[in-house]
Order: structure tokens, then C-alpha cells, then sequence
């Protein structure tokens, strides 16, 4: 296993941390969400390390491909799970953005699963890549934002102006999430549709 592909497994390794740290309710004042916080911006970053090494000394592989959109998959997920469990998006837009953003992903894994069967590796474009920028930028801030109900450090005008910069931040990535697999799928929809022409091959990024 290359360089590239361990990067990955730890960003998947990171996540169990990441929920026990958010979830640990006993570290007083909070402080377990900045730790995890912490953890989901480490993990973040290990994404865009890991696909530099892999592009710079040609690392590519197609098991780097398999696991790199999983481990961003789980961790989104689990982050985004974790602040609508505990109500840091209030009910109901908070779960329409998680059954958006989460049914996205499983939408466009079902479609890579389809393209494997046809000997097609489907990487992500640009506009799936903002998509994933502006989500590794909501999710802390809504970490932040859980931290700051749970100590109480921060209230009145400068909690609600917090509250409504977090709102925005998700509602982009949200729609992000739509666009971004409405133009996934147009992109390759002839890849599973059997009109493809194309012999193995990636599409490319």
C-alpha cells in the first residue's frame, strides 16, 4: 500500500475519534467539540495531501480512487450526523440537509458501483470538489457553533450573527450538493446508460 492510500486509512481511522470526542459529554465545558473540531479539520486536510502526493509521484491507483470518496463520504456523514443529532440545526432544515447532502452521495456511489461493473473509474470534477470545499467549511463552523450553546461563551447579537453565517454556510453546500449531482450524473450518464463508445478508461477530473 502507497503513501497516498495510508493518508486515507488514517482519515478513516480519525472518525471513530471524532464522533467519541463530540459526543463525550463529560469533558467539561464543551471542550470535547473543539477536539473534535480539530480531528474533522486534520481529517479534511489529509484529503487534499493525499491526492497531492498521489498526482506528484504518480501514486494514482485505482484502490486510491475506491477509498478516497469513501473516507470523505463517512467522514461528512458522521459530522453531519452529529450535529443534527444533537439539534445544532434545528428541525426540519436540518434534516433536509442531511437527506439531501447524504442521498447525494449515496445517488453517485450506486452510479460509481454501475461504472465499476463496466470496467469505468469515475473521479470527481471541479464543481463536485467546491461542493466538498464549502462542506469542510460548514462543518466546522456549525462544531464551533454546537461548542458555543454547549459552554455559553459566546451569546446575544454575537451568537446570532454566528448562527446566521452557519445557516448561510449550509444552505450553499446544501445546494451545492444538488447541483453538483445534477452535473455528475449528465456528465456520465452515457458510462451506465450502455451508450458509451469509450474502451476502459477514468473519467477525467
Amino acid at each position: 500500500m502507497n503513501l497516498p492510500n495510508k493518508i486515507t486509512i488514517v482519515r478513516i481511522i480519525l472518525i471513530p475519534f471524532m464522533i467519541f470526542f463530540y459526543l463525550a459529554s463529560f469533558i467539561p465545558d464543551g471542550w470535547g467539540k473543539i477536539v473534535a473540531l480539530v480531528i474533522f479539520v486534520v481529517a479534511a486536510l489529509t484529503d487534499m495531501l493525499d491526492g497531492q502526493i498521489a498526482r506528484r509521484r504518480n501514486l494514482v491507483t485505482d484502490l486510491g480512487k475506491f477509498l478516497d470518496p469513501i473516507a470523505d463520504k463517512l467522514l461528512v456523514t458522521s459530522a453531519l450526523l452529529l450535529v443534527l443529532c444533537d439539534l445544532t440545526v434545528p428541525a426540519p432544515y436540518g434534516v433536509i440537509a442531511g437527506i439531501i447532502i447524504i442521498g447525494r452521495e449515496l445517488i453517485i456511489s450506486a452510479f460509481r458501483q454501475v461504472a465499476a461493473t463496466k470496467n469505468f473509474v469515475m473521479a470527481a470534477d471541479w464543481f463536485g470538489k467546491i461542493k466538498a470545499i464549502v462542506q469542510d467549511i460548514s462543518i466546522p463552523a456549525l462544531f464551533l457553533l454546537s461548542y458555543f450553546y454547549t459552554s455559553g461563551v459566546v451569546t446575544g447579537t454575537g451568537l446570532f450573527v454566528f448562527e446566521i453565517i452557519n445557516w448561510v454556510l449550509l444552505g450553499l453546500a446544501t445546494l451545492l450538493t444538488i447541483l453538483s449531482g445534477i452535473n455528475y450524473l449528465v456528465k456520465n450518464w452515457e458510462v451506465v446508460s450502455g451508450k458509451s463508445k469509450k474502451g476502459k478508461e477514468e473519467i477525467e477530473k
